[in-house]
């Protein structure tokens, strides 16, 4: 990647190995697949609220189509798969749906994440791994730190956890990518979550751990329904995002990302 913005577009490299494609969702050249990270399945129903349960439909939804416009072997469910492992025994049936109809595209491998609990949401989800190795970029769910062992023996490693996003003003943020030359943070595709801003000192914090010390290392690119938006380093949008008159050049965004989904 460039270190200066570039103009939207729906797929954005990142690394020689993968790119950024719109809404939210990282492609592996090499092996052909789909990585979404913090898809959060049955939100409405573990959180209790009196909501619609939209979101898993529509996200599988956004998946299928991404994979088949891709041509997808694979699909990688990058941990917080489900929002929790307590769900009624309808939310997980349309789990199970989901995961079927994925399946039913391209081969499916799902990692475990903090939300799938000690159980790693084996009654819903079946078979989980703690990481995978992909065109030797290595894949967790980010929670953890990799291993020295782990990380000596891939090229860049892969994580989600963090919801990443990017504050666009009036209270509004948008999900975004966060790359450099050994670490690639996938934005949440959940809409239930505005997300760790890009901005601060915490998301520099949960990064350290990943041999990230410095914001200079980092490219933004933000990621809006069917278009991406790259910033350059995150350094250099921060200095501009210090100027009185800037702003940043996205279009006005819903606080309800439902309608995001509904766009597709």
């Amino acid at each position: 990647m460039t270190r200066s913005p570039q103009a939207a577009s729906r797929i954005v490299e990142l690394t020689r190995e993968a790119s950024a494609v719109a809404p939210g969702v990282l492609w592996l050249h090499g092996s052909r697949a789909i990585v979404a990270a913090d898809v959060h399945f049955a939100y409405e129903d573990v959180i209790g609220a009196a909501l619609p349960a939209w979101s898993t439909k529509e996200i599988v939804r956004t998946l299928l189509a991404r994979a088949r416009s891709l041509d997808a072997r694979e699909i990688i469910l990058l941990g917080d798969v489900v929002h929790g492992t307590r769900m009624s025994g309808g939310a997980a049936r349309e789990v199970r749906q989901g995961l079927a109809a994925l399946r039913e595209v391209a081969a499916l491998t799902i990692v475990a994440g903090n939300h799938e609990g000690k159980t790693r949401g084996a009654a819903i989800l079946g078979e989980t791994v703690e990481s995978l190795e992909r065109d030797g970029l290595l894949l967790i769910h980010g929670d953890r730190a990799p291993s020295l062992a782990e990380v000596s023996a891939s090229r860049g490693v892969v994580i989600g956890h963090l919801h990443p996003s990017l504050p666009v003003g009036a209270r509004e943020s948008v999900p975004a990518f966060l790359a450099g030359e050994r670490l690639i943070v996938v934005p949440a595709l959940t809409p239930y979550s505005s997300g760790l801003s890009v901005f601060s000192h915490e998301c520099l914090r949960a990064l350290q751990p990943f041999n990230v010390s410095s914001r200079r290392e980092l490219h933004v690119v933000a990621a809006m329904n069917e278009q991406l938006y790259p910033f350059g380093t995150l350094s250099e949008l921060l200095k501009l995002r210090r100027q009185p008159d800037s702003r940043c050049n996205l279009p006005a965004t819903p606080s309800d990302r439902r309608k995001l989904f509904h766009e597709q």
